[in-house]
Parts: C-alpha cells; sequence; structure tokens
C-alpha cells in the first residue's frame, strides 16, 4: 500500500466514525416517525424538558440537547405550551422548535377581571392584532343570549394560538356553564334570580379580602334588603377604568358620576356583573353570614371592621384608616 494511501483511508475512517457519533448522539429517533403534541409545563425547567425529551424517545442525550440549545434560549428557559414535534427529527432541529412560540399557549385568567382584562391577557399571550382584541371586546363578548360580563371562567387554558377570538370567548363561557350548573340549580332552588347572584358575587369578589367573602355578602344582601344602596367603591372602579387601569382608587367625587353602574347614586344591583367572580364568591352570594352590620372597611392589613351604625363606621374609620 502506497504511504499517501492510508492518511486517506484514515481520514475516511475518521469521517465515518464522527458521522456514526454524531448519528447516536444528535440524529433522530425515529427517521418515520409522525409529528405529535409535545406539552412544556409552566413550572418546567430546561433540565426537566431535556429529560421528559428523553424519556419520551425524542432525543439520546440530554447532554446534546442543552448544547444545542446553546445561544437559543433566554433565561426564563423554554416557553410553557404546546408543541408539534416528531422523532424524526434531529436533537437540533428540535431544539429550535422547541425556541420558537408554541402552538399552544398557556393562558391564565385571573379571578376578579373584567372582559377588557381578558381581552388584554389573551392579546399579549395569543400575539392578537389591536383589530382582533377590539372585536373580542365589543363583538365577540357582547351580550347576545347572555351576560356581556362575568361570564368568561377564571381558569388556566390550553388555547391555540391561531384559534378565532370569537372561539376562545365560546370556550369561555362553556367553561363557566359547566362549572357553575350547580349554583345556579342553588340559586332557581332559593328563589334567587341567577343574574342577581352572578351580579352581587362579582362585586364580592372585589370588595372582599378574599377569606370574608360570605360577611362581605351578608353585609351587602342586608343593603339590598333594606333598600339602602349598595354604594361599592368597585362599581365606581368599573365606571373608571381604562386601559393601563381597569381598576383605580376611587375618589370621594366619583361618586357622583353618571353611569348605571355607580352604586353610590342608584339603588339595586347594576345592569350586569362588572368581573368575573370566583366560585366561591358566588357560594358567599348564596350562603351569607347572618350578621345585622350594615357598613364595613378593610384595614391596611386587609382585616375586615363591620358595624351596625353609621356612628360605628364612622370610629372604625378613624380607628383604622386615620
Amino acid at each position: 500500500m502506497h504511504t499517501w494511501v492510508r492518511p486517506i483511508l484514515f481520514s475516511i475512517a475518521f469521517v465515518i466514525v464522527c458521522g456514526l457519533i454524531y448519528a447516536r448522539v444528535f440524529g433522530p429517533t425515529d427517521s418515520f416517525a409522525k409529528r405529535e403534541e409535545f406539552l412544556v409545563q409552566p413550572e418546567h425547567t430546561v433540565e426537566q424538558v431535556a429529560q421528559d425529551l428523553k424519556d419520551q424517545g425524542y432525543i439520546r442525550s440530554t447532554i446534546a440537547f442543552r448544547l444545542a440549545l446553546i445561544g437559543k434560549v433566554t433565561d426564563r428557559g423554554i416557553r410553557p405550551g404546546g408543541y408539534e414535534i416528531s422523532q424524526s427529527m434531529d436533537t437540533w432541529t428540535l431544539a429550535t422548535t422547541l425556541t420558537l412560540p408554541p402552538y399552544l399557549r398557556f393562558v391564565t385568567l385571573p379571578q376578579g377581571a373584567r372582559k377588557e382584562q381578558i381581552a388584554d391577557i389573551l392579546a399579549e399571550e395569543l400575539f392578537w392584532t389591536d383589530e382582533q382584541k377590539q372585536e373580542w371586546i365589543s363583538v365577540d363578548t357582547a351580550a347576545s343570549g347572555t351576560l356581556a360580563e362575568g361570564v368568561y371562567y377564571p381558569d388556566t387554558y390550553l388555547i391555540p394560538s391561531d384559534q378565532p377570538p370569537a372561539q376562545i370567548a365560546a370556550r369561555l363561557r362553556g367553561r363557566f356553564t359547566n362549572v357553575f350548573a350547580p349554583y345556579v340549580q342553588e340559586a332557581k332552588d332559593k328563589g334567587l334570580k341567577w343574574s342577581d347572584v352572578l351580579t352581587l358575587a362579582s362585586i364580592v369578589e372585589r370588595e372582599s379580602a378574599k377569606n370574608d367573602r360570605h360577611l362581605v355578602a351578608g353585609i351587602l344582601w342586608n343593603r339590598i334588603n333594606t333598600g339602602m344602596k349598595l354604594q361599592a367603591d368597585a362599581t365606581l372602579q368599573y365606571v373608571k377604568g381604562s386601559s393601563g387601569n381597569w381598576w383605580p382608587v376611587p375618589k370621594s367625587e366619583d361618586k357622583y358620576l353618571e353611569s348605571p353602574f355607580n352604586t353610590y347614586k342608584y339603588v339595586g344591583l347594576p345592569p350586569h356583573p362588572i368581573a368575573n367572580p370566583s366560585p366561591e364568591s358566588v357560594a358567599a352570594v348564596l350562603n351569607p353570614d347572618i350578621t345585622d352590620c350594615i357598613f364595613y372597611l378593610h384595614d391596611a392589613d386587609h382585616v375586615i371592621h363591620c358595624s351596625v351604625t353609621y356612628a360605628g363606621q364612622k370610629k372604625n374609620v378613624q380607628k383604622y384608616l386615620k
């Protein structure tokens, strides 16, 4: 064998070995596999994602996957959501795919949010245009056989990024209907109008410190039953709220605002809910504490103090808010 042949053969062998090693470490695990849904949970770290990929047969080496991610992910790691991946993808392709926006997005809607707030959250998470956002507010969630507010159940959803806003609104209302069905029946059994229960519950949601919902509900029912104005600051916030600050701190002059939602000006409940209440607030309205209190306030530590008379309320103001 000529001396110049050996280096060539060695080079060829080296390339083949490197190719085999690369295929073994970075190559696809199944060249003919179909795409599947892979979920990255909100609490998952990059290490957990890598281990899940290995356990489910998408990659051969977690170390190789993390090497492929270098320069592709930020400090927050891989975004939670659903991705379409396949065992036919090599490690580099998988790493690239998992650093793109997921086609399924986890979206959390908090308790006590108004529909404009929900629109803000959905628009940010699902990359809506301004037109889509406005359509959701003015068309997709407009009253048509159901309430315009308070019927978009607060929860965490996994939503396709390309799902039309109207379908999302219908989905949230459907979830609301399923969760609150027992409460609708309970309201009926007690001779209460469901829309009234829901509207009062939305005020309780905004007015309570969460651990005193039943007491707040009892006090507000006392006001309704005695013909007293509800005088709930949350309704003033609903009237004044705007983009960037949907629940502003009300001022004394706000009590004179002209709006059917101003419960300082008009007796009874506002036309519809002011926010999406939790099941706990609905349960509180249906089963309020029995109390003689008519007035209440929360101190700096969110502890409630109630009184039977206005004089008692003034004393509480001096004691807890001055």
